[in-house]
């Protein structure tokens, strides 16, 4: 069962008494959503929700957004504004109400003129990044999370498996990137997670790289395709490489070392583990290859409403992993101007290992076609 409003937002009025805070805000964004389980536009109108350690919250929200706001429930005082009249004044009866000294903000969410416009209307207020607290109620999913997730990433496999069964050579990367799309959303996404990325040949080795209308695949590219779909709110995120019509010695070579350090992630995967173990041992798989110096990238990130959220899992951070966490494992390996291969599986952390969510093949695939 699913908490109710008061509930969630009492996560946070308890997160801010736990940091020594009078209040913590949040904006539109992935941490907004969660508390009131509806969402939110980010644009040049500042929208604020904001918890006290111990009074009632209270938000600050665009007029024109106003019937929107009225079904999440919220029953705390709410001040709002209007073009015409701008929010100057509005942050100033914000602030007046509030009356605290102290607030947390999401300091990779909050944008600049929000934070100029807090302390406009309350120049002594001391404002602190709070972002990995903040965002680290996300870290541990409930078991309604992680069925979003598990529908987001089934519809994904299956609009990858029509998509790779339909590539011909001579189509570009856009006319396989437009495909892919397009199959999302005919298996049911509610959007994609991001843009996705759709590359071969050379470009496969830039682990960003855009799909290209002016590429044509070949015998014997790599092809790389990093994507998800976004159901209920929650993102997948895949990565397979796959080869058209043959693979040379080197591209299996490759391939297999990139497998065996994905799977050398999974083996070492459970409850209590830290991310710098994880990394430590995937990227070790690596670097023992004749191809160290293709490394380009750490393992992987937290999913769940971001797709880049936290942990994040890399040398270094010596974060246990509790049970209920959804990481990334993507090792790469990159060679730039020839090729890349990428192997990326979503694996739920449990209390005596792991389940991975991600089920689609990760064996070398030679497609014919």
């Amino acid at each position: 069962m699913s908490k109710s409003l008061s509930q969630r937002l009492s996560d946070y009025a308890a997160l801010a008494a736990n940091m020594g805070v009078d209040a913590i805000a949040l904006v539109p964004g992935p941490n907004f959503t969660r508390a009131i389980e509806h969402s939110f536009m980010s644009h040049e109108r500042p929208f604020l929700l904001v918890i006290p350690a111990n009074k009632p919250a209270a938000a600050l929200v665009p007029n024109l957004e106003l019937g929107s706001w009225d079904l999440v429930g919220f029953d705390g005082a709410v001040f709002n504004w209007r073009d015409q009249t701008g929010y100057a004044d509005a942050f100033a009866a914000l602030t007046a109400h509030l009356d605290i000294s102290t607030l947390a903000v999401e300091g990779q969410v909050m944008r600049v003129f929000v934070h100029h416009a807090l302390l406009a209307a309350q120049p002594s207020l001391k404002i602190i990044d709070a972002e990995r607290e903040i965002s680290g109620l996300r870290m541990i999913k409930t078991a309604q999370d992680i069925a979003a997730m598990q529908e987001a990433i089934n519809i994904s496999e299956r609009a990858l498996e029509r998509t790779l069964a339909s590539v011909k050579l001579g189509q570009s990367e856009k006319e396989i990137e437009q495909m892919l799309i397009k199959t999302l959303f005919d298996e049911g996404a509610d959007g994609l997670a991001f843009n996705p990325i759709v590359v071969a040949g050379d470009a496969s080795a830039m682990p960003h790289a855009h799909a290209r209308e002016d590429y044509a695949v070949k015998a014997g590219d790599a092809l790389l395709i990093d994507f998800g779909a976004r159901k209920n709110g929650f993102a997948a995120d895949i990565t397979r490489t796959v080869f058209l019509d043959h693979v040379s010695d080197e591209g299996r070579a490759v391939y297999e070392t990139v497998l065996r350090a994905n799977l050398a992630g999974l083996a070492m995967t459970k409850a209590g583990v830290t991310a710098h173990e994880i990394d430590d041992v995937v990227t070790g798989v690596l670097e023992a290859s004749p191809y160290a110096d293709r490394i380009r990238t750490k393992t992987g990130h937290g999913l769940g409403r971001d797709v880049h959220e936290a942990p994040y899992i890399v040398r270094g951070n010596h974060m246990p992993l509790p049970a209920g966490t959804v990481y990334t494992n993507e090792p790469g390996l990159y060679d730039i101007g020839n090729f890349g291969v990428r192997i990326e599986d979503d694996v739920l952390i449990t209390e005596d290992g792991y389940e991975t969510l991600t089920h689609f093949p990760k064996e070398l695939m030679v497609i014919s076609c």
